[in-house]
């Protein structure tokens, strides 16, 4: 397993280590409750260096980029962010990612930590325009700061405003290390990630900042379990759960990003085919009743037929009871009938709601 720039403050805190994507990465340090409920209420910071980070340069990186995402990147302009994602041929899902236009000639695109070496592979191999493709996912750290009091720590640790827009940002230098600040995140909070290329001793001096900008704030040190279960309560998309190769953008809740319109794009004949013969399937939100915990893989019943799986599960922190998505058979949401978790030989009721599972204040 590799290790991030963090990985000594990790062990200093007794962090949970597991692997994850090839890192060892924190699970969590207290709890992964006591953590998520940090970030919806005050402040928890995240490693999250494990992530991929691939510039796009050149003349035709616009064109490049606009050909292998499923967004519009023509609407982006230096110190936007666009989430977005890349199809196959078929319309099924190669990953999600965040497109950050750093100028018109170049792109970052944040790829997910599972799947760094097979995007690269898979832009190289599209890449008919001759632009640059550089991963530097072994170079880059990045720390997220997470909650309602996360500006606050960030001006202070840069001693500059920092007023931007979600999916905006910005730059900022601490000591000799230059760092890309985005308003981005994947909790529902207001929150900024800190991207730098630096080595060990950068990392721990930007921590050690951090944490003492938060001190007031009771800042936490979160890991991936609560990251999981804050990104679920938001209805967040996950790679390998809730959407993969054999998923596609439309069935998977992700048409908003998904312009049909623009022109040809890889996947986008195969997504309209889908979109005029009418989706089969359709990814869901459902809570329960009962604090079961439907996870990963479940069946979803109704009139004691299976007509679905959960994709990502959990018992809400925040609302202390089941929320769940699941890929469920659409004639079956279209006739209204009702869901049912089927867990350990035994069926719990399963709510359809609207998203966000949680009201953001």
């Amino acid at each position: 397993m590799e290790n991030t720039r963090f990985f000594e403050k990790h062990k200093s805190l007794n962090a949970k280590i597991v692997e994850f994507a090839g890192y060892a990465m924190p699970i969590q340090y207290t709890s992964i409750i006591q953590e998520h409920k940090a970030v919806r209420t005050s402040v928890g910071v995240f490693d999250v260096s494990h992530m991929g980070e691939v510039f796009i340069r050149g003349e035709k990186a616009t064109q490049f980029v606009q050909k292998i995402t499923v967004n519009d990147v023509s609407k982006l302009f230096p110190g936007r962010v666009q989430y977005s994602a890349m199809c196959y041929e078929h319309g099924g899902i190669v990953d999600d990612l965040l497109v950050y236009c750093i100028s018109a000639t170049e792109y970052l695109l944040v790829i997910n930590a599972s799947n760094i070496d097979k995007d690269y592979q898979w832009m190289v191999a599209n890449n008919s325009e001759g632009v640059e493709i550089d991963n530097q996912s072994k170079n880059y750290s990045l720390l997220a700061i997470q909650g309602p009091n996360s500006r606050k720590i960030v001006e202070k640790v840069f001693n500059m405003t920092v007023d931007i827009e979600y999916y905006h940002f910005m730059y900022g230098k601490l000591g000799d290390t230059d760092f890309i600040v985005s308003r981005t995140g994947y909790t529902g909070e207001l929150g900024f990630e800190l991207y730098f290329k630096g080595d060990d001793a950068a990392a721990s001096y930007l921590w050690d900042k951090v944490f003492e900008a938060g001190q007031e704030f009771n800042i936490q040190a979160v890991g991936l379990g609560a990251r999981d279960t804050l990104r679920l309560e938001m209805g967040f998309c996950l790679y390998g759960n809730d959407i993969d190769q054999d998923i596609n953008p439309l069935e998977a809740g992700l048409s908003w990003i998904t312009r049909l319109n623009k022109s040809d794009f890889i996947g986008r004949e195969a997504l309209l085919k889908v979109k005029a013969d009418g989706l089969k399937r359709k990814l869901t939100p459902l809570t329960g009743d009962e604090k079961i915990v439907p996870r990963h893989g479940y069946e979803i019943h109704s009139e004691g037929k299976t007509v679905g799986y959960v994709t990502s599960g959990t018992l809400s922190p925040m609302l202390d009871k089941p929320i769940a998505m699941a890929f469920v058979d659409t004639t079956i949401l279209n006739e209204g009938k009702p869901l049912q978790f089927f867990i350990r030989g035994k069926e719990y009721a399963a709510n359809i709601v609207k998203l966000p599972f949680i009201e953001q204040q």
